[in-house]
């Protein structure tokens, strides 16, 4: 029987650096955007010094950048709403800061309290509202970054008939779609 085990034979990998995967200093998967949300949201020195309410419109702040990506830092009022959008060609994530917000789609609604993520597709339309009565703060990483945000008819989540108005992908995110963060 052989002895050499493989780290003999192929000696320490660590000592090998051609061997070592350098890493990624920007996300890449949607994992990794996932998880540069969650550090970003601990970071609360990042982002909290920013935040700015302004009861006439929707208040917002790119909070940083890296190739193919950008995050935006936005604050919610009592009773503001972004409309019924999509995000064009860009996938996200909408990681919930602080408060509360109501997110609405042809599926329904769900309230998103501080800490729930959600990940999205190219194309997957939602209205997110602050439906309570504190302000909110929210998180948003767009990758590709956001170049459009078509508005769509708020009627098409009030019909009864249910409207096809996400792409087929996003049943490939169903299982990703809310993902309960630690809350600092």
């Amino acid at each position: 029987m052989n002895s050499d085990s493989d780290l003999q034979i192929a000696g320490d990998i660590l000592e090998v650096p051609h061997l070592l995967q350098a890493p990624r200093e920007h996300p890449a998967t949607v994992a990794e955007f996932v998880g540069l949300a969650r550090s970003i949201a601990a970071d609360r020195a990042q982002w909290e010094h920013l935040v700015r309410y302004d009861a006439t419109t929707r208040w917002y702040h790119r909070l940083r950048t890296g190739p193919g990506y950008e995050v935006w830092l936005l604050s919610w009022v009592p009773g503001q709403g972004s409309g019924l959008h999509d995000h064009g060609g860009s996938s996200g994530v909408l990681t919930v800061l602080d408060g509360e917000l109501t997110e609405r789609t042809e599926r329904g609604k769900r309230v998103l309290g501080a800490g729930v993520q959600r990940v999205f597709a190219p194309g997957y339309a939602h209205e997110v509202v602050n439906d309570a009565l504190e302000p909110a703060v929210s998180l948003h990483v767009y990758f590709p970054g956001l170049t459009d945000m078509p508005m769509h008819p708020e009627s098409r989540l009030r019909s009864a008939g249910r409207t096809p108005i996400a792409c087929a992908a996003l049943d490939t995110y169903d299982a990703y779609e809310e993902v309960d963060t630690v809350s600092s």
